[in-house]
């Protein structure tokens, strides 16, 4: 780590439950054949010596007792408080206590790596069923890294269709070889497994509703959590049973309206709502898109984002975005269910979801010993909107982080700690969020620069590049020569449907 350690301190807080005995008795009143002067003389020095023995024999007998295990008269250790500064080793058998609250892929992912390198591991989910509104798309390098199981993917989608304001339809997927494609889940079934996996790796999976915590008050102290436990309860209806947990770290990812976040006032953010229709469509229909996705931008169906077809097992998800018009979103949905309609028509919707996404990082993601990941922390991707990657690996290299400063859970650990994973994440990350974010600013603008947008993606080398960067989740390109044709031709793209008096006339999808 970088910057100023403080020593590893250990101190033991010591509760008084009796006062000490100090000092001897009176006196008792001297000869009168004896000077008074001598008299207090002798008495003096008689108590100041025996005072002293007493105090040394009370010494040696506090020692003695603390050696055996003991409480002494004067004070005791029963009920003492264990204080641990940072790096301050744990009590044998005691272990680093985290809470990681959300058990969507950032928290399982946390709580999964954290379990396995011995970190005690509470993980507090309160809908083990969540379906979150989301398009469901994984990067193919995320079945290994996270090591998926093949058949948590619905779909393996070769196909992409970029759908301009217009209607025109270019294909993207030209350069994909024949081992690579994106995969389609439903959060549902990927959430589970990562927590089910959490949980038999050591983590203790608690299904409540978590309400809120008390910060540490000291350096060390605690963090106490209030909760109301789901156990062995079921339905909309249920309540719970209102229940505490102690530990030295939290863990905030519980999504973009994290309770976490608002506790350690880490600030506001941004945020885009995505609203999603589940449909089931006739098989002839369902056939088209067993391996494609279709993605249609326009004023029409988002005056700021895009608007999605994705296939799933046996169903679509039909949905859109917008941060700029939140009021407008069921318009919007409406609009992508037009421009959509020749391919979805007789279409039955079978769950309607609807939920907040964050648009950029918290203002503050660390304070002392709390951190936030994914949604809660704002690690969604502009222009893409992509999510799951981003909060899974923030989940997993948090716990990283974590595991290494702590030694395997054996020591404390304080901000600092927690510092460094968001300057390893900044430093990795931070230029895609850049980059996608000017992205989306040039092209998601007005219809003009849609179509110029949807032109480019034409381009075998924009295909090469996004797909490649997308796939393996590293930046693709290093050829000057096509970053220049690329430029050019965006600028070009770019002037031409700006100046453009007349625009195309609206295509029929086929």
């Amino acid at each position: 780590m970088s910057g100023v350690m403080a020593m590893p301190v250990a101190t033991l807080r010591a509760t008084a439950t009796t006062p000490v005995v100090a000092g001897i008795g009176h006196a008792s009143a001297p000869s009168s054949s004896v000077p008074l002067t001598a008299v207090a003389a002798s008495a003096a020095a008689l108590g100041a010596v025996g005072a002293a023995t007493q105090r040394r024999g009370r010494r040696q007998a506090q020692r003695a007792s603390l050696a055996q295990g003991r409480v002494t008269k004067g004070r005791t250790l029963r009920g003492a408080k264990l204080v641990l500064c940072a790096g301050a080793s744990f009590p044998e058998g005691r272990k680093l206590r985290v809470a990681v609250v959300g058990g969507g892929p950032a928290g399982a992912s946390c709580a999964d790596q954290l379990a396995k390198d011995g970190v005690e591991t509470f993980l507090i989910e309160r809908k083990m069923d969540n379906c979150k509104p989301c398009g469901g798309a994984i990067p193919l390098c995320m079945i290994d890294e996270f090591d998926l199981p093949k058949d948590i993917v619905d779909r393996q989608v070769r196909k992409m269709t970029m759908i301009s304001p217009t209607n025109k339809e270019v294909q993207i997927g030209q350069t994909l070889k024949d081992d690579e494609f994106i995969g389609m889940v439903r959060r549902e079934v990927l959430d589970d497994f990562l927590r089910q996996r959490a949980k038999k790796n050591g983590a203790t999976l608690i299904n409540g509703l978590f309400i809120g915590m008390s910060l540490p008050q000291n350096k060390g102290d605690s963090y106490l959590l209030t909760y109301n436990d789901y156990e062995g309860q079921e339905g909309n209806a249920r309540k719970g049973e209102t229940k505490t947990l102690e530990v030295d770290v939290v863990i905030g990812a519980d999504g973009a309206n994290s309770r976490v976040a608002k506790d350690i006032e880490a600030g506001d953010y941004e945020y885009a709502i995505a609203f999603q229709e589940r449909m089931t469509i006739p098989d002839d229909k369902m056939e088209y898109y067993k391996d494609r996705a279709e993605m249609y931008v326009g004023e029409d169906v988002s005056p700021d984002f895009y608007a999605w077809v994705f296939p799933k097992c046996d169903h679509v998800a039909v949905g859109t975005g917008t941060v700029v018009d939140k009021k407008g979103i069921k318009l919007y949905q409406q609009g992508i269910r037009d421009r959509a309609a020749p391919r979805i028509e007789g279409g039955k919707i079978i769950r309607v979801e609807a939920h907040p996404i964050p648009e950029h990082p918290r203002p503050w993601r660390v304070k002392d010993r709390s951190i936030l990941v994914g949604d809660a922390a704002g690690y969604v991707t502009k222009c893409s909107g992509e999510g799951i990657y981003f909060a899974a690996k923030s989940g997993r290299m948090c716990a990283e982080t974590i595991v290494k400063n702590s030694q395997q859970g054996a020591r404390m650990i304080d901000e600092a700690d927690l510092m460094e994973h968001l300057r390893e994440w900044d430093g990795k990350y931070g230029p895609t969020y850049l980059v996608l974010d000017l992205l989306q600013k040039v092209f998601y603008t007005s219809d003009a620069a849609r179509e110029s947008f949807v032109e480019l993606c034409e381009e075998e080398y924009v295909q090469k590049v996004t797909f490649d960067s997308y796939l393996y989740k590293t930046v693709q390109g290093n050829d000057p020569v096509g970053d220049l044709k690329l430029g050019w031709k965006t600028l070009s793209s770019l002037y031409k449907f700006n100046n453009q008096k007349t625009p195309d006339p609206m295509r029929t999808l086929a």
